[in-house]
């Protein structure tokens, strides 16, 4: 049996527009993370095209599995493990990935892990902060998902509350869409928002009740619509940086609250801040000066791995499979995949 903290897992992540792959030592020491994003590809659409991202994984897959143990001065023959996401995510972009990583597996002879996604994005910050350790509170904030996760250790989680609709990446997305700004939109609207008033603007927050850590954002999303058509229709001059700043005031202030209320409920004093939006600057902010006043621990990842990437998943990986929570070669995508471990 290898040393544990010397084991090397080559993780795989295509579960959207990123075809990835990561070399990692032990659990915690990354010796490669290899990206190649679509985003070129997709913005013309403005938004992620299922069919185009499939086959451009088809073809970045191999050579950037490559590259990853290139840059990690390792061989196929050193991997003592393969991670892949197998959901949630888009079924024929985590068709690739699972396909190789199952046939590396195989002509390699050694275990492989199904890993969700979504844990994935938590067990990015145990890379970026080495003295992380559970029980805290995960903010997981993406493309795909809003959720707040009462994470008890490295494989038992408690699933506080989750978006009934929208995340809040997707409302990014789709709001800077119709406010003309190219994809991907969070970023867009994270830099015009600093050039804006955002008490110029009340737009609605849902779900505000106490005790309620469920999201929804897809009435703010009809609300900034609204206004476009509304001030359109009026023929007033769009201050879109006023726009921006009113949207994501309202997205921030309740995943603020939502966040402080359920480490309240949960009895923890660490917040991990998770997922692609992440690398939001007002959120992060807004959340550490949230943790100072209520001297909360707060922790949220470097910005390359707040994207999907396959560090995440290699990390992920390792902890399952010291808990011996391995797949076979019969692991298969399953896009609308929940949280592996939740407890009441």
């Amino acid at each position: 049996m290898p040393d544990a903290e010397k084991i090397l897992t080559l993780g795989i992540e295509s579960s959207c527009d990123e075809t990835a792959a990561a070399v990692l030592r032990g659990g915690r020491e990354l010796l490669s993370n290899v990206i190649s994003t679509q985003i070129p590809v997709h913005r013309k659409f403005g938004g992620v095209v299922p069919e185009i991202a499939s086959r451009r994984h088809i073809v970045n897959v191999m050579p950037v599995i490559d590259e990853a143990l290139r840059t990690a001065g390792v061989a196929l023959a050193d991997i003592g493990q393969v991670a892949v996401t197998y959901g949630p995510g888009l079924v024929g972009a985590l068709l690739v990935g699972v396909s190789a990583a199952k046939a590396l597996a195989f002509a390699r002879n050694v275990p492989l892990v199904g890993v969700n996604h979504l844990e994935g994005h938590i067990f990015a910050n145990f890379l970026s902060h080495k003295g992380l350790v559970p029980p805290f509170m995960a903010l997981v904030v993406s493309g795909g998902h809003t959720a707040l996760i009462h994470m008890r250790d490295y494989n038992h989680f408690s699933l506080m509350g989750q978006t009934r609709d929208d995340a809040a990446g997707e409302a990014f997305d789709k709001v800077a869409r119709v406010m003309g700004l190219p994809y991907p939109g969070g970023p867009e609207i994270d830099r015009l928002a600093a050039e804006g008033d955002e008490d110029a603007i009340d737009f609605p927050c849902a779900l505000r009740e106490k005790g309620n850590y469920e999201f929804s954002f897809s009435g703010l999303k009809s609300a900034v619509l609204n206004y476009l058509n509304e001030m359109k229709m009026k023929r007033v001059e769009l201050n879109k940086a006023d726009v921006a700043a009113s949207f994501q005031k309202a997205v921030i202030e309740v995943l603020v609250q939502k966040s402080l209320e359920a480490l309240a409920e949960a009895k923890l004093d660490t917040l991990v801040l998770a997922g692609g939006v992440a690398a939001n600057s007002a959120l992060e902010r807004r959340l550490r000066e949230a943790a100072e006043a209520h001297g909360i621990r707060f922790y949220f990842p470097s910005k390359i791995l707040c994207t999907d990437n396959a560090a995440m998943i290699a990390c992920r990986g390792y902890y399952q499979s010291q808990a011996g929570l391995f797949a076979d070669l019969r692991l298969n995508a399953v896009p609308g995949l929940s949280l592996s471990d939740v407890e009441a």
